[in-house]
C-alpha cells in the first residue's frame, strides 16, 4: 500500500462556541487524486485553511510526509511542499499574468531571471504561457482559475489542495481544466480537491471523504462513498437513492 503523504488525525476547529470541525481523520496516499465533498457549510474550506496554516486547529494533528505541521505558518508549510488554491481568485492588481506567478516563484528562486523562467514553466504546465504578458485583471473566469493553479504550482508543491476550482466554469472549460489537473498529477503532484460536481469527483478521484456538519460522514473508494445512503441523504439528496 502506498504510504500517505498527508494524515489528518482527530482534527478539530472551534470558533468560540461554534464547532466547525470535530474529530476529522483520514489519510491521502502519495500520488493520488483525492476528493473531499460535502454540502455548503460542511467545513471543507475550514479544513483546507487548517491544512495550509491559515487557521490553527483547536485539537488534533496534521502530518505532511510524516512531519507534524499543525500550527506552522502558511509560508513555512508551503516551503515544505504543500500548496493550496482559493475559491475566490484575487490577482495582484497592475501586474501581468507572469508577474503574478513570479511572486510565488520567488519563494524558491530569489533571482528575478530564475523566478521568471520558473513562472513561465508553471504557466506552460497549466496551458497559459500564451497569456504571460496579459494584464491579470483582464482574464476570464476560466483563465483566473488557471492562474490560481499556476501560482500554486510555482511553489513546487508535492501536495496541492484545490478548493472548488471548477466553480463558474462551463462544461467545456471544466473538462479542459480537469485534463490539466490530471496531467499535473501524472507529473508527480498529489492532488486533494474540494468539488461539488459528483461526476467530476467520480471520474477523477479513486478515494474520497465526505464531511457533513464538520464531521467525517464517510470515507473510502469514491463509488462506495457515493452509494452510501447517509451521503445520498446529506449531500446528494434523498431522491438520489
Amino acid at each position: 500500500m502506498t504510504a500517505p503523504i498527508l494524515e489528518v488525525r482527530d482534527l478539530g476547529k472551534s470558533f468560540g462556541g461554534l464547532r466547525a470541525l470535530s474529530g476529522v481523520s483520514f489519510a491521502v496516499p502519495a500520488g493520488a487524486v483525492f476528493g473531499i465533498i460535502g454540502p455548503n457549510g460542511a467545513g471543507k474550506t475550514t479544513l483546507f485553511n487548517c491544512l495550509s496554516g491559515l487557521l490553527k486547529p483547536s485539537d488534533g494533528h496534521i502530518l505532511f510526509e510524516g512531519r507534524r505541521i499543525e500550527g506552522l505558518r502558511p509560508h513555512d508549510i508551503c516551503r515544505l511542499g504543500l500548496a493550496r488554491t482559493f475559491q475566490i481568485v484575487r490577482p495582484f492588481k497592475g501586474m501581468s499574468v507572469i508577474e503574478n506567478v513570479m511572486v510565488a516563484s520567488y519563494g524558491r528562486y530569489p533571482a528575478s531571471a530564475d523566478a521568471e523562467r520558473h513562472a513561465f514553466g508553471a504557466l506552460r504546465a497549466i496551458g497559459m504561457d500564451h497569456l504571460a504578458g496579459t494584464d491579470a485583471e483582464r482574464l476570464s473566469v476560466a483563465e483566473m482559475r488557471r492562474l490560481e493553479i499556476a501560482r500554486a504550482i510555482a511553489t513546487e508543491p508535492r501536495l496541492l489542495l484545490l478548493d472548488e476550482m471548477l466553480a463558474g466554469l462551463t462544461a467545456t472549460e471544466a473538462g479542459a481544466l480537469c485534463d490539466q489537473i490530471v496531467e499535473l498529477n501524472r507529473r508527480g503532484i498529489t492532488i486533494v480537491m474540494v468539488e461539488h460536481s459528483v461526476p467530476v469527483i467520480s471520474r477523477m478521484c479513486a478515494r474520497s471523504v465526505v464531511i457533513n456538519f464538520g464531521s467525517l460522514l464517510a470515507e473510502g473508494a469514491t463509488q462506495d462513498v457515493l452509494r452510501d445512503p447517509r451521503v445520498q441523504d446529506a449531500y446528494l439528496g434523498s431522491a438520489a437513492a
